[in-house]
């Protein structure tokens, strides 16, 4: 049986900005570029960007932007029942975001299997 399995996370993305506002709106399009991607090649079939907030802000006048992007993904999964469809795309989110190289991702919440 398929399932759609979601997981909401955070993740971090470190870069210059001139701005509050720009290096937000850059971290965000940096991230739906990378969920674009995961979504064209097959492991993500949904998903979704929430707030982007200034985590650090520079400390000198070349020093990076630290900002937390909120987000939703949804994965695909064959199983047998909601409970091993949950693991199964709980790895399977993982791998995709590791593998795009999403640093320093935390999950707000559990995986939730919806058949």
């Amino acid at each position: 049986m398929e399932f759609a399995v979601s997981r909401e996370g955070t993740t971090l993305v470190t870069l210059h900005g001139g701005s509050d506002t720009t290096a937000r709106e850059d971290a965000v399009a940096e991230i739906e570029e990378t969920f674009e991607s995961l979504a064209a090649e097959g492991p993500l079939v949904d998903w979704a960007i929430g707030d982007a907030t200034v985590r650090e802000h520079p400390t000198a006048p070349f020093d990076p932007y630290t900002i937390d992007v909120e987000f939703d993904v949804v994965v695909a999964v064959e199983a047998e029942d909601a409970v091993a469809a949950g693991e199964r795309g709980a790895e399977a989110i993982d791998a995709a975001l590791a593998e795009a190289g999403l640093d320093s991702v935390t999950y707000r919440s559990s995986p939730t299997a919806s058949a």
